[in-house]
């Protein structure tokens, strides 16, 4: 790459000095690298079907991970898809260019973002893009570019694997009845996790919302987003209150220290855990028991989606469960 940037420069521009000047000065260039991206590139051989596969997952984790940034752009021609046949349809030679629906969710972090986004028919790309290398800490000379892009690449791919364990949650046999146990976190004796606290359940959506950080988060950012999440004030849940809670959440294998810095991040296992908690107990258990109590539901509304009729469906089976085991609706 050094050799391509001075064939650029020492041939293509017009300097001070010409070449025999040069030489004979020893004038030379330094290069860094200001700006870096890594992608990944993920073909779908039916463009509806990744239409499908992308949106559902911006529906899954958008409210998780706090995605502030969510834009789609809309395009006069829809993708390829296969008809009930099984047949791919054929596409002619058209004059315009054809354009898409482009959505894209971004997550920033300071010099750092994360985002995907679709592209053209069949392309899903995931993109970690450093705004300033420096943000790094590896250097930003040129002889660091393998570095810079080994960062990246990893920055990309732990974003990938958290937010499939945030879209694909998962409770392990025993895991309701452990969480609640005291543990050990080093020297220090921790309480258990309660979901059903305010605070507890506070500080596990904070850990799925800071779980995307690229360089992991620490304790004073994990208290802003509990803050931010219960509306509460410095006073009311300060550093304290949240070093406490995070050792419970290291206590229990959700949150780990990264090395022997003051920066934490959440295991992969630990987020599966988490999202399928507070999905189970405010997707699932609280909407049912809340239309249990209603024995009919009324008209039915013009938004009628596929999750309304499972919705429903279960409602209707957990009265008549409920009838058998004796429970009052």
């Amino acid at each position: 790459m050094k050799q391509v940037c001075e064939r650029w420069i020492y041939t293509c521009l017009s300097l001070a000095l010409d070449s025999e000047e040069q030489a004979a000065s020893d004038f030379r260039y330094q290069y860094s690298i200001y700006q870096g991206e890594y992608s990944y590139n993920l073909l779908f051989r039916v463009g509806g079907q990744m239409e499908q596969v992308f949106q559902g997952l911006i529906d899954r984790t958008r409210a998780r991970l706090h995605v502030k940034h969510l834009k789609t752009i809309f395009g006069a021609k829809a993708r390829p898809h296969r008809d009930r046949k099984g047949k791919t349809p054929q596409l002619g030679v058209a004059v315009e260019t054809p354009t898409y629906d482009l959505t894209i969710f971004k997550l920033h972090f300071d010099q750092l973002t994360l985002k995907g986004y679709t592209k053209g028919e069949r392309v899903l790309r995931f993109e970690a893009v450093v705004h300033n290398t420096r943000e790094l800490g590896c250097g930003r000379l040129l002889g660091k570019f393998t570095q810079i892009v080994a960062r990246l690449k990893s920055m990309l791919e732990t974003f990938l694997n958290h937010l499939h364990c945030v879209d694909i949650s998962f409770i392990a046999t025993g895991t309701l009845e452990k969480l609640p146990t005291p543990t050990q976190v080093g020297k220090t004796r921790v309480g258990g996790i309660d979901p059903n606290q305010p605070r507890m359940r506070a500080a596990l959506k904070a850990l799925l919302a800071l779980a995307p950080s690229p360089q992991g988060f620490t304790l004073s950012e994990f208290a802003s987003e509990v803050r931010a999440i219960t509306g509460q004030n410095e006073q009311e849940y300060g550093g304290r209150r949240a070093a406490y809670d995070l050792k419970k959440l290291r206590g229990k294998d959700l949150a780990a220290k990264l090395g022997s810095s003051r920066r934490y991040q959440p295991l992969s296992s630990g987020l599966k855990t988490v999202a399928a908690l507070l999905v189970l107990r405010e997707k699932i258990i609280q909407p049912l028991l809340a239309g249990i109590a209603t024995p009919r539901m009324g008209r039915k509304p013009k938004n009628w989606s596929t999750i309304d009729q499972h919705y429903e469906t279960l409602r209707l089976n957990m009265r008549s469960l409920f009838q058998e085991l004796g429970v009052a609706a």
